[in-house]
């Protein structure tokens, strides 16, 4: 049994193809050229939070669930340098981030041989037999900018570099992985202390080392991003001509329900050089709306799965080569026997019961739709709209459309009639569908084109929809 273990973690340390942007800079691929919508989960404390049991628990639930990628972070948020993992080890040698905290050995069993390092090892074993990306944060932002949050500050261009280079090294094997840099702090800011910042450098320095490490293991340079602070600036606005940042991305957040992060997509996606972007943190499910200023209350109130759905779809709609979801309750794996619980108002709900939230049962249904398709040359539907297509987050339509007009879709926040220009879709016959994305149920019917505009109905009963118009003769490839 063991031996077959052990043959099954082999080939499956192999056999997910690496990540790579596709040939139109909007969308992703597999090496092997298959269409890859990035489904991620904002997992942050994995490492740090739970066992080895737990870890298996949580990832098989997420592999059931439609996720393909785990983010975590090797030196976690709160307080990882100082305060150890549920095996009582740390992940370096006094705070040193050019020497990793390792011992002889990897046998769980044996607390003197299993060290941080190993428990990380073990995460990306598990992710691979499960068929699951880990997108991997060498850090934590605070460890590196001069802002909130634990820190220590420990990374300066030379040991960010070394350090780099050993994670490269060490992680180069694993097929399954993708780079994430930044940690939830942005690359040029106003620090703490008053003084200006542009900590560039330092992310490029990693970036260079983490490149030179896989050169060692022999490994293909794997995919690599960054995740910036919440807020409209974006990875965009700095990173763009960095040749290391392969996808965009920026974080919609969790202080406002009024970010229409749809025109952030549009907005990167008409820069140059040519990148495919993502809302790598949009709004989390029950997260607290905006619980930092000091004023919450239960009318502020939090966000749900319909909140979630409306910014995430419309983000994707809109270009974004796929999206992140996350769980207030999930990225800290709340248990009140272990750590006190952040930013939770009145509501703590175990990681657990989190983990099964609405909103993470959805988000397969908006994968699998994307997926549909045999490509990923998705282009603005907009055009299409002859309805007023809203002004703000609560009512704005997003259409997206094959680049030959062979299908197209469009998502409606609120259970309104909408108009479209059928006469722009290919074909004599149309397949038009009606989606929910609150349980991936959907009803179709055919119809011929008689006019240009026709009007649509929602289905009863929903609070958001999708509107699915395809050309007859091309679905699955029928003439």
């Amino acid at each position: 049994m063991k031996k077959l273990f052990l043959l099954l973690l082999l080939i499956s340390k192999f056999s997910l193809a690496q990540i790579r942007v596709s040939e139109n800079k909007r969308t992703l691929e597999t090496l092997d050229g298959k269409p890859f919508f990035w489904l991620g989960d904002t997992d942050w404390e994995l490492f740090h939070r739970l066992t080895r049991e737990e870890t298996d628990f949580f990832l098989e639930t997420r592999k059931k669930q439609g996720f393909n990628v785990i983010q975590v972070v090797a030196l976690a948020e709160f307080d990882g340098l100082r305060k150890p993992n549920r095996y009582n080890d740390k992940p370096l040698v006094d705070n040193n981030p050019t020497i990793l905290n390792t011992s002889p050995g990897n046998n769980p069993a044996d607390s003197l041989a299993y060290d941080y390092w190993d428990h990380v090892d073990f995460v990306f074993e598990t992710a691979a037999l499960k068929g699951l990306y880990i997108g991997f944060l060498p850090t934590w932002g605070d460890k590196l900018t001069h802002l909130w949050g634990d820190g220590p500050i420990v990374f300066n261009t030379e040991n960010a570099k070394i350090y780099g280079r050993i994670l490269g090294k060490r992680y180069g094997k694993f097929n399954n992985l993708i780079w994430i840099l930044g940690g939830d702090r942005p690359v040029k800011y106003k620090g703490y202390d008053g003084n200006d910042y542009n900590d560039l450098a330092i992310w490029r320095a990693m970036a260079e080392g983490i490149k030179q490490g896989e050169d060692l293991s022999g490994s293909v340079h794997h995919f690599m991003t960054y995740h910036h602070a919440g807020g409209e600036i974006r990875t965009s606005n700095f990173l763009q001509d960095e040749t290391w940042l392969e996808l965009n991305s920026f974080q919609s957040g969790h202080g406002s329900r009024e970010s229409e992060p749809w025109k952030w997509v549009k907005a990167d996606l008409a820069k140059t050089p040519k990148k495919p972007t993502f809302d790598m943190e949009p709004c989390y499910e029950d997260h607290p709306v905006n619980p930092w200023d000091g004023t919450w209350t239960r009318a502020r109130g939090y966000f749900n799965d319909y909140d979630v759905r409306a910014r995430v779809y419309r983000s994707v709609f809109a270009g974004a080569a796929g999206v992140t979801y996350g769980h207030h309750h999930i990225w800290q794996f709340v248990n009140t026997a272990l750590n006190p619980p952040v930013y939770v108002a009145d509501t703590v709900i175990p990681w657990q019961i989190a983990m099964n939230a609405k909103g993470a049962n959805q988000m397969k249904f908006l994968k699998e739709l994307i997926l549909r398709k045999a490509n990923f040359n998705r282009i603005s539907g907009d055009d299409l709209i002859l309805s007023d297509k809203g002004s703000s987050y609560k009512n704005t339509i997003i259409g997206t459309k094959a680049e030959d007009n062979n299908y197209a879709l469009f998502y409606m926040p609120e259970p309104k009639v909408v108009s479209i220009d059928v006469q722009k879709i290919q074909g004599d016959k149309l397949q038009i569908t009606y989606f929910n994305p609150e349980n991936g149920q959907q009803t179709s019917k055919n119809i011929r084109k008689k006019n240009a505009k026709k009007d649509f109905s929602p289905p009863n009963g929903v609070k958001d929809w999708v509107l699915i118009i395809e050309n007859l003769s091309k679905i699955n490839g029928k003439k």
